[in-house]
């Protein structure tokens, strides 16, 4: 029971962290250059083409958002009903690292994506402007893609941290290994090979 808990939280982090991967790069894609500078009395009106990227920019930190969320629950969850204390299971050396690492992937991700989503929107809705020569630029190329990479390796931090808390409840609670011990070879799996000797 506990290990299907476990495998459903898996694939619900990796899903949604493939889902901000794919929104974030589609975002990329669909994002215009520039738009086109309409000359006015004075002012330039920004004419932008329609597209979903601001929706995309949305969606894409809303699902980083919930795969962080279940990765976090994943490390934290009382498995079989049994949870390990937090100064215990952050003893584990690798734990801490890995979860320190995804907690610092995730804000810079969801911080990229959400300035990259703002930028976006802020140029489609003050279009007007008092600079003749304005270009009607849009948010900065790359922006969108490289949250979306960082997106997709927050998710796989948090698999590395809930595959590391296994470990920990493990040892914590004395659990046997499904795998057995490390080296250990049963009688039957070994068959002597015999050798024969020449003269």
């Amino acid at each position: 029971m506990a290990s299907t808990k476990a495998s459903h939280l898996s694939l619900a982090v990796a899903l949604f962290g493939c889902l901000s991967f794919i929104f974030g790069v589609i975002a990329e894609n669909k994002k215009p250059p520039f738009g086109t500078p309409v000359p006015g009395k004075d002012v330039v009106i920004c004419k932008f083409p329609t597209d979903p990227t601001v929706a995309l920019g949305i969606v894409s930190i809303a699902a980083l958002f919930i795969s962080t969320l279940l990765g976090w629950l994943s490390v934290f969850f009382p498995y079989g009903g049994k949870s390990v204390p937090k100064d215990i299971m952050f003893r584990n050396t690798t734990l801490l690292v890995f979860f320190t690492v995804a907690v610092g992937v995730f804000v810079l991700g969801e911080g990229m994506m959400i300035w990259a989503t703002i930028t976006e929107a802020l140029h489609r809705i003050h279009n007007v402007h008092q600079d003749l020569n304005y270009a009607c630029p849009t948010a900065k190329t790359g922006l969108f893609g490289g949250a979306a990479f960082l997106a997709l390796d927050t998710a796989l931090f948090w698999l590395v941290c809930q595959m590391l808390t296994q470990n920990v409840r493990t040892d914590y609670f004395e659990e046997d290994d499904p795998k057995g011990e490390y080296g250990q070879v049963l009688a039957t799996d070994y068959v002597p090979t015999a050798t024969g000797h020449t003269a």
